[in-house]
């Protein structure tokens, strides 16, 4: 079977939520010259009633995923063979509790800890919405009830942030899949999430551990971003959802839309591209922002607001963007320039870097179905990339076993193909 065999026929247009039209302009920062108008939103865009499943995935893409596997449908079927030839997704796994997790400094550096049970969890958890296995359901209960009896906290240097923020939205999605799920301490996990992961992400929104606010690449934002809205979803926490929203629209750092695509362009065919703002670092960095920021937008879209589609599509413009050059195609550059450590030092990229260039990762089927399935658009790099490089998707445990192959939970194939 070649990759282009795994292209399913389209369903029917979406009839989910209606997208909410609830934002309002808010143009005192704009007419200040601070930001442009065009991400000066300010919005109230929190659900009056919560979906659940409503965070990465929802009932209709789960449901989809169950009768397609059942039936031995590609590229669903495709799909559940890289999750059920995992070894994290075996009944059997064990978890591994820590009461403190450190990344970066401090003894022991136990992360990989954290996100191999993660894994483990979460392609549990898969395989009991899509085959009804209660085994699998039990052991993604025994690690998410394990760990939120025994964390207390993240610490090591400013790489404790990036922890709380992937491994915080990647656990808060596990627990929403497992919510309703008899044993599932779903008021002890809700407190993991607010007092061990929320704090955290949080404080690096609102300070950027002390540093200048463009000290940071995008990713370091938008993991914390991601973390604080589907923590939001699994504990219906308004406020929350609003802050990850807004911060996604105006942020004074390099997660909001504008500052981590800072340049658009079009192409000679005519596709509109994005320059992302790690393009000038290295690919596999670039790639990784296409999963966390890709998981934003889903999130969010499965609770009713479209920031797939906010500032004319403008992370769309991104994803052609780094899927082009990751095919090995040529796009434009402009010299990136930002202010490092705590004194802003200026610092400067002058040319994209090929570093990683065509690496590997599972963040493309969230997107070709999205932009291709629900809302028929030509994703021509996008689509070039995910069928002929990456599907059918894997996760965690697939990629290696070092931090970047678990950056996201994957097996898009089987959860998002349409």
């Amino acid at each position: 079977m070649s990759r282009r065999d795994l292209h399913p026929a389209p369903d029917s247009p979406h009839t989910g939520p209606s997208r909410r039209g609830v934002l309002r302009a808010a143009g005192g920062l704009a007419a200040a010259g601070l930001i442009s108008a065009a991400t000066m939103q300010s919005a109230g865009a929190a659900p009056t009633t919560w979906a659940h499943p409503g965070a990465l995935h929802n009932s209709g893409d789960l449901n989809r995923a169950k009768v397609r596997v059942a039936a031995g449908t590609d590229p669903w079927y495709s799909g559940w063979q890289r999750l059920i030839n995992n070894s994290h997704s075996a009944s059997t796994w064990t978890p591994n509790p820590q009461s403190i997790v450190y990344r970066g400094s401090g003894y022991p550096e136990n992360y990989g800890i954290l996100y191999n049970d993660i894994a483990a969890a979460y392609q549990n958890a898969l395989r009991w919405w899509v085959a009804g296995t209660s085994a699998n359901a039990d052991c993604a209960v025994r690690i998410c009830n394990a760990w939120s009896k025994t964390l207390t906290s993240i610490q090591g240097n400013a790489d404790r942030f990036l922890a709380a923020g992937i491994y915080g939205w990647q656990f808060a999605n596990v627990g929403e899949l497992m919510r309703d799920y008899p044993g599932f301490d779903l008021a002890g996990f809700k407190k993991m999430m607010l007092n061990v992961f929320y704090p955290m992400n949080n404080d690096f929104l609102v300070h950027h551990n002390g540093a200048c606010i463009t000290n940071y690449w995008a990713n370091w934002d938008l993991c914390n971003m991601a973390s604080i809205l589907a923590t939001a979803i699994l504990c219906e926490d308004g406020a929350k959802y609003d802050q990850a929203v807004n911060y996604f629209y105006n942020g004074a750092g390099n997660g909001s839309i504008e500052h981590a695509v800072p340049y658009l362009y079009t192409d000679s065919a005519g596709y509109a591209l994005g320059q992302w703002q790690e393009s000038g670092r290295d690919q596999g960095h670039t790639m990784m922002g296409m999963g966390q920021m890709g998981a934003i937008c889903e999130m969010a879209w499965n609770q009713g607001t479209d920031l797939y589609s906010y500032d004319s599509r403008r992370f769309f413009k991104a994803a052609q963007y780094v899927a082009k050059y990751n095919i090995g195609q040529d796009v434009p550059y402009t010299t990136y320039t930002w202010g490092s450590g705590t004194t802003c030092s200026q610092q400067s990229q002058t040319v994209i870097s090929s570093g990683s260039r065509g690496q590997i990762r599972p963040v493309w089927a969230m997107l070709h179905f999205h932009y291709n399935r629900r809302l028929y658009l030509d994703d021509k790099y996008i689509s070039a990339m995910y069928y002929d490089l990456v599907a059918p998707e894997g996760g965690g445990g697939d990629y290696g076993s070092t931090s970047g192959g678990y950056d996201q939970l994957g097996f898009g194939t089987l959860t998002y193909a349409k």
